[in-house]
Parts: C-alpha cells; sequence; structure tokens
C-alpha cells in the first residue's frame, strides 16, 4: 500500500488507519522529484544532538499540496514562521514523512487524533464533527518505524 489514510466505519464509530511515506531528508530537489502534488498531512522533524529526532511540527494541507507545502516548510529561506523555527531549519538535518488523503473530513479527525493525543491541552485543532469524539479511532504503520500511537 502507498502512503495514505483508509477509514472503516461500523456502529456509529470511525476506525483509520493510516500509512506513512517513508521518513526522508528534507533536501529541495529531493521533495520536488518524489513527493505528490496532492493533499494530506505531514510531519517535519529535526536530529539533536543525540540523534534523535524531534518533532517540530505536523500540519495538513490541501490547497497547493504536499509537494509544495513541504519545500517551504523545510526552507529556512522561505521560513515564515518566528526564528527559533529559522534556527533550525538553518542548522538542524531536517526530515519529513507525509500521509495522502484528498478529504478534508479525514484530515481534520486523524489531526484531532493526534493533537488529542499527544497535545491534550490544545484545543485549536477540531475534528470533522462527522462523529463523535470518542468514537474516532486511529491506527498507524511507517515503513521505518516511527509512530506516534503505539
Amino acid at each position: 500500500m502507498d502512503c495514505g489514510i483508509t477509514a472503516t466505519e461500523r456502529n456509529e464509530k470511525i476506525y483509520y488507519y493510516v500509512h506513512w511515506s517513508p521518513l526522508a531528508k528534507a533536501e529541495r530537489y529531493s521533495i520536488i522529484s518524489k513527493v505528490p502534488a496532492v493533499a494530506g498531512i505531514y510531519e517535519i522533524y529535526w536530529m539533536d544532538e543525540n540523534k534523535h529526532l524531534r518533532l517540530l511540527y505536523a500540519e495538513k494541507t490541501s490547497y497547493g499540496g504536499l509537494r509544495s507545502e513541504l519545500r517551504r516548510v523545510t526552507d529556512p529561506e522561505l521560513c515564515v514562521n518566528d526564528d527559533k523555527t529559522k534556527k533550525i531549519l538553518e542548522e538542524k538535518e531536517i526530515w519529513y514523512r507525509y500521509v495522502s488523503t484528498d478529504s478534508a473530513n479525514i484530515m481534520d479527525d486523524v489531526m484531532w487524533f493526534y493533537m488529542q493525543t499527544y497535545f491534550p491541552d490544545n484545543t485549536a485543532v477540531k475534528h470533522s464533527g462527522r462523529y463523535k469524539a470518542e468514537n474516532i479511532f486511529l491506527k498507524e504503520s511507517a515503513p521505518d518505524k516511527l509512530m506516534w500511537v503505539p
């Protein structure tokens, strides 16, 4: 299966299966040649001094697609974020992974699930509203075993 999100609905519950792309080092030409120009969710990581990947941010994109967004957010020259983020992009090794989907509702539910699981105080991210919050479930796989959800 290529990277993507599938959904199965049973008894008013939704089960998402997220299959991530392999982690890749963020290099301009690699992103341009390998990342599809489709909607999806991406994660950006930086490598710390102990060779551990640290999550910088995770976001969704529809307009412009994964290719252009990953290209923009991993380039310090194009960075419009704060100075701290720009410094990380300039000085650290940057990695990314992504998952594609053409459904805004699926992206909303999946991002909400991740934020609730790992950043429960973050109430800015909302799910799609199609299902009750307690009826949204997620399982993921990644070729490199980097996973948010055990």
